[in-house]
């Protein structure tokens, strides 16, 4: 700190110093013009000129009235230069007239001390430079020129304090479970180490974004009130050489000397990659020298000193089978996405001081948010609770976290202007998506249809699972394949032709067709066989032939064209249904469930339900 406050008052006067010789002194002085050179021979022959100082063809000099040059600057310093094919007698005309003349040698030698600071300053600031940081290095104790970049960056947290406990976590009971065992031996290690058991010296937590996985770490440290170091892999890694496995073991000294400890490594996968996939350049890598000293520091420790390492991943494809193997991370832990009663119990936590309304029912918001994890609720309550702030009332209401959830699901409604035909376009494509979803058996339930723009789409249709599924019927794939292509398929049959608005659903139905086609095994000619990619890896060879690659692009196109053509043929036989909705969202912008089921008349085919992915829940069909 004292060395930083140096450097500052150093920068401080030094610039200071700048101002007052460049600014303030060129202020006092009078400006120098240039003139032309027929200009100063006028002036010379005017009487007007005092003295010259001549530097090769380079003339100076100071006049006895102010000269002005082109701009109409004046002043009384003046420069010229006199042309090289002159032959006129300067000399001659400067003495008739009295001016003193002056010389200087236009190739006089550089001065010592100037010579001196070129020739040798970078090099005397390189050796300080050098000397500052050698010194820092002895201050900090970490030896060596690496001095406190050597260091580790985790953050600790009190111990005696814990800001986070397994009564903050919801939605993952299981998980919190298989955890409970690291907390009780860090509460009561003798009662594993008498017969001879040891727990895991490592745990890693995978799981998909936002699923509560730091959360957990840091519960499982406020549960057992030790010391809890946590760091996120990216620190490590730095551009010098050797900084990272010198922070490594910075972490883990200070971890025993603070046993019994947690540490904790965010986003393991930055510096945990399967050094057999990566890309190497050059001999010597810093990411897996870092890596190598982790395992080496796991492999160096005993799970009897009371260090326990947690990590996150939501890649654990893509880990060095070192870091995975027993006396490393023993033990993986899944954290999987909350069910509906997870839900509405994490809902409930984040809930906790937020002034809730009589008809708010935490239940059935966690019904109409399929797919949401822990940090979207989260997310989903304070958009709630800035609504409700916005409208100045004293409590959040049901109407507050429906608006918040076609906010977050949806996105904000823009304020665009839409021509007649172009809001005719949108109303039949939405009413193709929510048609359908009536018609085809097994499709989600349709919850709302609008042609209101909201975030990039220009009109939506929400589609919501009455349950949580995890196992997905070949019949349910098609139904939303179906339902995806029935935008475009209104469009078509309406007005003959095809737009630019099914983009987003044609992504839908490729992917999901594909997946059907490479990884299910849900197409005949290509058989019960999977071809997906699963190991991350940068550069991944294909694992069949180009025949097979041309099989699996004909199967994704049969599938597409079978749904689109099923798509066509159900709105062509329900045309007066197709033409009432439209008229009806022409009408109200917006409708519901209730609204939609009245004006088409159609009663929701019985079937399966669910979702195809935790970010499928909801479709936002793009117009």
């Amino acid at each position: 700190m004292r060395s930083a406050r140096f450097w500052i008052i150093l920068a401080v006067l030094f610039a200071a110093n700048i101002l007052i010789s460049n600014i303030l002194t060129s202020a006092v002085q009078s400006p120098t013009v240039t003139i032309s050179y027929n200009s100063f021979l006028d002036q010379v022959t005017a009487d007007n000129v005092t003295s010259i100082t001549s530097t090769g063809e380079a003339i100076t000099g100071v006049t006895k009235k102010a000269v002005k040059d082109s701009s109409g600057t004046s002043s009384t310093k003046f420069q010229t230069q006199r042309p090289a094919f002159a032959n006129d007698d300067l000399m001659k005309l400067l003495q008739e007239h009295n001016v003193v003349i002056n010389a200087k040698d236009p190739n006089a030698s550089t001065p010592l001390w100037e010579t001196l600071l070129f020739s040798f300053g970078p090099t005397i600031l390189l050796v300080l430079g050098f000397l500052y940081l050698s010194r820092r290095a002895a201050s900090a104790g970490a030896g060596g020129i690496l001095g406190s970049f050597g260091q580790s960056r985790a953050r600790l947290y009190d111990a005696e304090k814990p800001s986070v406990t397994f009564a903050d976590v919801a939605g993952i009971d299981e998980v919190k479970a298989d955890l409970q065992e690291v907390v009780d031996f860090l509460r009561e290690p003798q009662k594993y180490q008498r017969l001879g058991g040891t727990v895991p010296k490592g745990v890693l937590l995978i799981g998909a974004p936002g699923t509560g996985k730091t959360l957990l770490a840091r519960a499982v440290a406020g549960e057992a009130k030790v010391p809890f170091f946590s760091i996120a892999a990216s620190e490590f890694v730095e551009a010098i050489v050797g900084v990272g496995a010198s922070r490594v073991r910075d972490l883990f000294a200070k971890a025993r000397a603070a046993a019994p400890a947690i540490i904790f490594i965010d986003e393991l996968d930055a510096i945990g990659r399967s050094r057999a996939a990566a890309l190497r350049v050059g001999g010597n890598d810093e990411q897996e020298q870092t890596l190598n000293q982790i395992l080496t520091e796991m492999d160096g420790f005993d799970s009897r000193e009371g260090v326990i390492v947690l990590a996150a991943t939501n890649r654990a494809d893509v880990l060095d089978p070192a870091l995975l193997r027993p006396g490393r991370f023993d033990r993986r832990v899944t954290v999987q996405s909350p069910d509906r009663r997870g839900r509405a119990a994490i809902l409930k936590i984040h809930s906790r001081h937020v002034p809730l309304a009589p008809d708010v029912d935490l239940d059935q918001i966690a019904a109409q948010t399929p797919g949401l994890v822990g940090a979207d609720l989260r997310n989903l309550v304070n958009e709630a609770a800035l609504g409700a702030a916005r409208k100045g009332e004293a409590a959040v209401t049901m109407a507050d976290f429906a608006e918040a959830i076609e906010r977050t699901l949806l996105g904000t409604e823009r304020k665009i202007l839409l021509s007649d035909q172009d809001r005719e376009r949108i109303a039949y494509h939405e009413s193709g998506h929510a048609l359908l979803g009536l018609l085809v058996p097994g499709a989600d339930p349709v919850k709302k249809v609008t042609i209101i723009p909201r975030g990039q789409a220009l009109g939506v249709t929400l589609q919501s699972p009455i349950d949580d599924r995890f196992n997905y019927g070949e019949d349910y794939l098609r139904a939303r394949l179906v339902g995806a292509l029935g935008g475009r398929a209104a469009e078509k049959i309406v007005y003959g032709v095809v737009t630019t608005g099914a983009e987003n659903d044609l992504m839908q139905v490729t992917r999901i067709a594909q997946q059907m086609v490479v990884r299910w095994g849900m197409s005949p000619k290509v058989g019960p066989l999977n071809y997906g990619d699963n190991d991350g890896t940068a550069f991944q060879q294909r694992q069949y032939s180009e025949a097979t690659a041309q099989l699996i692009d004909e199967e994704v196109r049969r599938i597409s064209e079978e749904c689109l053509a099923d798509a066509e043929k159900l709105l062509q036989s329900h045309r007066a249904q197709l033409d009432a909705l439209a008229r009806a969202l022409l009408k109200s912008d917006s409708l519901d469930e209730a609204e939609i089921l009245e004006v088409t008349g159609v009663k929701p085919q019985p079937g399966p339900s669910g979702t195809l992915a935790a970010q499928e829940a909801v479709r936002a069909a793009r117009s």
